[in-house]
């Protein structure tokens, strides 16, 4: 059966939210620089205009393009939006599979009857009905695979927010697109295919099957059926959780202090611990790192007698780390903490004497959960 495949993908989204929430930066130059304010990483079409680049540095952005207006990132509210985003798909098909925080893939098939559309007039009224509930404007590309619904949403930016890929249009598409514009092809792929002659993606479609196996291996099969539009990868909604989490990032100035440097982990251990606890999950190897203004990186992970998601019990984990990594008069640049070995069951063997501190720790997480729910995040901070 011939499924139809939309790829939405939100428009400059971390700028788009902050437009949402103050309507007052509409039709301005705005670019959202990461959390640490290091750099840009998401611009309006007014400071693409006017020659902000992405990634670009904010001191040499701010120096070259100062009427724009710049923001620091905060990515639990960009993460609420996504949240209201991914609700709104689930509205017209429960097949919907979440992409990145800006991304998903829904799958349309079979909802002509329901909503007595043709796929692209549904199409249509998710975008619209997107809009309306949280005032992201999308991108949506509609075809019968989930590589050309990819391909066909990098089209649409420029056609108006929408672009459909019909399987009688394939053949056109492929003739016209670069290998490099395809979802999945990397740099290693792009050298291997033009070392063959091959530029275009209608030349992954000419290749056999067997020729693509014996020198990329069965991924590169299932790439070229996707091409050929052929369902290889269904949109799943099943939700993969992560087995690994980790949160690094630089600091606002160098810095010698271990105070600055405890206060930037405690961030990290924070974040991270809130972010296992939602989904259920416990880590059993707990890492931090630190990267010194000449990047050198100084680097310890230790394993847990028990899996915990609790700050107090990571936090005393790292500190004792980072007293044995800190040398007093190196200047640090950026600081990282990582929970790995996560798992999302409660099956671990615990010990007697373990399971009554394990019962209060567990308690007083979930009192912080409820209290930050209720008041915002970062309500409540984890001494050291």
């Amino acid at each position: 059966m011939k499924r139809y495949i939309a790829l939405v993908d939100c428009d400059s989204f971390f700028v788009s939210c902050e437009q949402a929430e103050n309507p007052d930066l509409l039709g301005k130059p705005v670019c959202v620089l990461s959390n640490n304010g290091g750099c840009v990483v998401s611009r309006s079409k007014e400071a693409k205009q006017v020659g902000v680049k992405m990634g670009e540095p904010y001191f040499l952005a701010k120096k070259a393009y100062p009427d724009v207006i710049y923001i620091y990132g905060d990515l639990q509210k960009y993460s609420k939006f996504s949240k209201k985003i991914m609700s709104c798909l689930k509205n017209f098909s429960s097949d919907v599979e979440q992409y990145s925080i800006d991304e998903a893939f829904i799958d349309i098939t079979g909802t002509k009857k329901l909503y007595k559309k043709n796929y692209v007039e549904i199409a249509k009224m998710i975008r619209e009905k997107i809009f309306e509930e949280t005032q992201i404007p999308v991108s949506i590309g509609l075809s019968v695979s989930k590589t050309l619904a990819k391909l066909a949403s990098d089209k649409a930016k420029d056609t108006g927010g929408l672009y459909v890929i019909g399987s009688a249009k394939i053949n056109k598409i492929l003739k016209e697109t670069d290998i490099d514009d395809v979802w999945g092809i990397g740099k290693k792929l792009q050298i291997f295919f033009k070392r063959w002659g091959i530029y275009k993606c209608i030349g992954i479609i000419n290749s056999s099957d067997e020729w693509l196996k014996k020198n990329l291996g069965i991924v590169a099969v299932r790439m070229k059926h996707e091409l050929m539009g052929e369902v290889v990868s269904p949109v799943s909604n099943e939700v993969k959780f992560p087995k690994s989490i980790q949160n690094t990032s630089a600091l606002k100035s160098f810095t010698t202090d271990k105070t600055i440097l405890k206060q930037e982990l405690s961030k990290h251990i924070h974040k991270s611990c809130v972010k296992i606890r939602k989904n259920g999950g416990t880590a059993s190897i707990i890492g931090m790192m630190l990267r010194t203004k000449d990047f050198q990186v100084f680097y310890r992970k230790r394993q847990l007698d028990y899996p915990t998601n609790f700050e107090i019990e990571v936090s005393n984990n790292v500190m004792s780390m980072l007293d044995e990594i800190y040398q007093e008069g190196i200047i640090y640049r950026s600081t990282g903490v990582m929970l790995e070995n996560i798992v999302y069951s409660d099956s671990r063997q615990q010990s007697f004497f373990e399971d009554e501190k394990l019962v209060k720790n567990r308690n007083l997480a979930k009192a912080i959960d409820k209290i930050e729910d209720k008041f915002g995040s970062n309500t409540i901070r984890i001494g050291y």
